[in-house]
């Protein structure tokens, strides 16, 4: 290359920068590199390690060490001075430089901060190399230790550098805490193990492929990273997928899940809806928003109604839905479910148009056949997903268990009332809190002892074997009577002899439940209610009929008076079990009464009221049969390691 071609280079360059300058400045961003000295104003007293030579990766270069000619650049190192300039002379040199048969060899020197990279030499190398489309620079690096302050970033960021040990790449730059593990698990790895040279070429060559095809979907307009995208796109499909697809073909599989993309980028992806969708107001909206006036409707269980109480609920519900709807539905079942994918398969192939799996455990194999089938309204219960494929659903059960807990300290004798839960998943410590201030509602002093079912242990008879006379017990599966007034389940008296007298519990109605979403299809307000850039949970309580509370026969006069008043109150919404003064047991201030907390505050409760005892158990003390629920929904899941899944 000549100079006079190096100059027409420069000038390209120089149009894509002044093209880079007016589109940043009109979207509001800074239009110029970032500066770490204004980053970290005491950098010289900042513990360093030294990294060495490296191979860094181009997109992952920020800024400057220096605010020295920041002006000269763009945020992606195009220049922006004329061809008159210095600095151009310098660029055209650098240019014939990098395409002779020598190319430029020097690497650049350069600061890292939490996966970011800040020159200190080499500027207008790297912005010669980035005009070219080089996607790897060679740099002498040293690395800026952050400060541990337990941040969501830091943490993920001290991750890293374990990750970065085994397997030498910058390239993936995480920043939830959890996701290096996940990724080491989808690609077969145990967190400590090296990866090969070979393993190193083969992610890289991946991801490179998959990055390209992100960005070319027009990726940068969201605030997700492309290795944060990897992540949901191996949810649906598997690494090895990366290297058999074509690129037209990756391209389809990233356009079929593009809408939980756009979900997961948000700040707030789930939409968590507490109240039933209405259809649009006016008789326009209503002929407009009108849905099918019939569904074939479906249900996948893992189970069957003879060996799960959960499962037999939802197949009551069905009945329900089938009795009050028999004109406008028709449903089909399938039990013991062991290839969801499959079942659900075969339910659309039947004629299924809604189709409902009962267990977070299916969440993900619903996930993989709602992208296959979008016409098909796939809803998984469970709460907290982020993916807006699927809709997922629960109930607020802490709302019975409020008054459960009024029941209970008004039934207790003296302070101690026993506490049984389930697993530490969302919504869990809410029903736990709920409980503690319903007792304290009718006993000021109550407190609740916390024990769990899913660790080792006999809670049941410690808790008599202790002279704790009301037991909380899991709450009823089904609306049979019998679960109650057998004391297997809900909370109940024990006497001084042993012998158990039921009082209440909270019951699910998942008749009422499915009979509001189908008659939202029907009626168009799930379309209403739909939000393409969130995913949609639904989380209905009392006041929607898809919870009450069970009341033994046996409770006094003047109790079943208030847990009535109580169930009519949380009905109307004119009472809030979390409208009041509350501290966790850390002695922090929840909430100083003078609201109430946000439908996201109480279902991502990790913190329990300070009249409980008891601790939320480790994922290391759950039995193994209870993990694979705590890994979907555990209250801590970004913390557990991911199970292990095919080898790179």
């Amino acid at each position: 290359m000549n100079r006079t071609e190096a100059f027409d280079e420069y000038a390209r360059a120089l149009r894509g920068g002044q093209r880079e300058y007016k589109e940043r400045v009109a979207a509001g961003l800074e239009p110029y590199p970032k500066v770490l000295d204004q980053l970290l104003p005491d950098l010289t007293s900042a513990v360093t390690q030294r990294v060495g030579l490296v191979e860094i990766p181009v997109d992952q270069i920020v800024g400057t060490r220096t605010g020295g000619r920041i002006w000269a650049f763009t945020a992606g190192f195009l220049p922006l001075l004329e061809e008159s300039s210095e600095f151009a002379n310098k660029w055209v040199s650098l240019c014939m430089a990098n395409l002779s048969d020598e190319g430029i060899r020097d690497p650049v020197e350069c600061y890292e901060y939490l996966g970011e990279f800040y020159i200190q030499e080499g500027n207008k190398r790297v912005s010669v190399l980035k005009h070219f489309g080089a996607t790897r620079i060679p740099a002498i690096v040293t690395r800026i230790m952050p400060e541990n302050d337990g941040s969501p970033r830091v943490r993920a960021y001290f991750e890293f550098l374990d990750f970065y040990k085994v397997s030498k790449l910058y390239s993936v730059q995480y920043r939830r805490p959890g996701d290096y593990q996940r990724l080491l698990s989808a690609l077969g790895k145990e967190p400590g193990e090296q990866w090969s040279e070979r393993e190193q070429l083969t992610f890289t060559a991946y991801f490179q492929y998959f990055r390209e095809a992100f960005e070319a979907h027009n990726g940068r307009l969201l605030t997700l990273r492309p290795e944060e995208a990897l992540l949901v796109w191996l949810r649906f499909y598997s690494f090895r997928d990366l290297g058999k697809l074509s690129a037209e073909e990756l391209k389809k599989t990233l356009a079929t899940i593009w809408d939980d993309l756009q979900a997961i980028s948000q700040p707030e992806p789930v939409k968590v809806e507490t109240t039933t969708p209405k259809a649009k107001g006016g008789i326009l909206g209503r002929i407009i928003s009108a849905g099918p006036e019939r569904l074939n409707v479906a249900f996948i269980h893992q189970l069957d109604t003879e060996r799960s109480g959960w499962i037999r609920s939802h197949d009551e519900g069905r009945l329900y839905l089938e009795d009050v709807m028999a004109e406008a539905v028709t449903t089909q079942s399938f039990f013991n479910v062991e290839d969801t994918e499959a079942a659900i398969e075969k339910a659309i192939a039947s004629g299924a148009q809604v189709i409902f799996t009962t267990a977070p455990q299916q969440s993900r194999a619903t996930l993989k056949a709602a992208v296959r089938n979008p016409k098909v309204r796939l809803l998984n219960c469970s709460v907290d997903m982020p993916y807006s494929s699927i809709r997922t659903y629960y109930s607020r059960l802490y709302e019975g268990k409020f008054i459960t807990g009024a029941i209970a300290g008004a039934m207790a004798g003296h302070d101690e009332i026993g506490y049984i839960a389930s697993y530490p998943i969302f919504g869990e410590l809410a029903s736990i809190n709920a409980f503690a201030l319903g007792a304290q509602l009718t006993n000021p002093r109550a407190q609740i002892r916390l024990r769990w079912s899913c660790v080792a242990g006999t809670p049941v008879a410690d808790f008599i074997k202790d002279g704790v006379r009301v037991i909380s017990n899991r709450e009823v599966p089904s609306q049979d009577q019998s679960y109650l007034d057998f004391c297997t389940y809900g909370t109940y008296h024990v006497d001084e002899t042993g012998s158990l007298m039921p009082l209440a519990s909270p019951v699910w109605m998942w008749g009422k439940f499915y009979e509001n979403v189908i008659r939202s299809i029907m009626s168009g307000a799930w379309d209403s209610s739909k939000d393409k850039n969130r995913a949609v949970n639904y989380w209905w309580g009392m006041d929607s009929g898809v919870v009450d509370v069970q009341l033994s026969g046996k409770l006094p006069e003047g109790v079943r008076m208030l847990a009535e008043l109580l169930r009519k109150g949380l009905q109307a919404g004119t009472i809030n079990p979390f409208f009041r003064t509350i501290h966790s047991q850390d002695g922090q201030l929840r909430n100083d009464g003078s609201r109430t907390l946000t439908p996201d505050e109480i279902l991502h409760m990790d913190w329990l009221c300070d009249n409980v005892d008891g601790q939320i158990p480790s994922f290391e003390q759950i039995l193994p049969v209870s993990r694979a629920m705590v890994r979907e929904l555990g209250v801590y899941r970004d913390e557990i390691p991911a199970e292990k899944e095919a080898p790179l």
